[in-house]
């Protein structure tokens, strides 16, 4: 998968486990939308500072298995970085709940979605 790809699905991935902590609380109408956002851009910009910084994107981290625990501390490191966004842009504090909640939903998501992303490297070496 190219880089481009890569940055581009992490940011899909992303999107959808934030619309999955919504419909979790049922919150799923156009009216989340602000809300959606005040979460989704700071843990999308917060993943990517961390994530090429922590090696994320080269193939050797993306064709591996034993790789897959970088993407999780990764997106921990994201969460609380968001979190501390999300709570400046609002004026308050961190909600120490919703930090700890984001950063193991979204480590797990990112996790599930990277170990698709080794699955499908793996069948495009087969393929050739």
């Amino acid at each position: 998968m190219s880089r481009k790809m890569l940055v581009t699905s992490d940011a899909v991935a992303i999107a959808l486990v934030t619309f999955a902590g919504f419909a979790f609380h049922g919150e799923t109408d156009a009216s989340i939308l602000p809300r959606f956002l005040l979460s989704f851009v700071p843990l999308t910009i917060a993943w990517f500072i961390l994530a090429p910084l922590l090696g994320l994107y080269p193939s050797e981290t993306t064709s591996k298995p034993k790789h897959l625990w970088r993407p999780a501390l990764a997106m921990i490191f994201a969460a609380l970085l968001a979190a501390l966004l999300r709570a400046n842009i609002l004026g308050s504090m961190v909600i120490p709940v919703f930090a700890n909640v984001l950063a193991a939903t979204s480590a797990l998501g990112m996790v599930v979605w990277r170990g698709i992303v080794i699955l499908l490297n793996r069948k495009g070496r087969e393929a050739r």
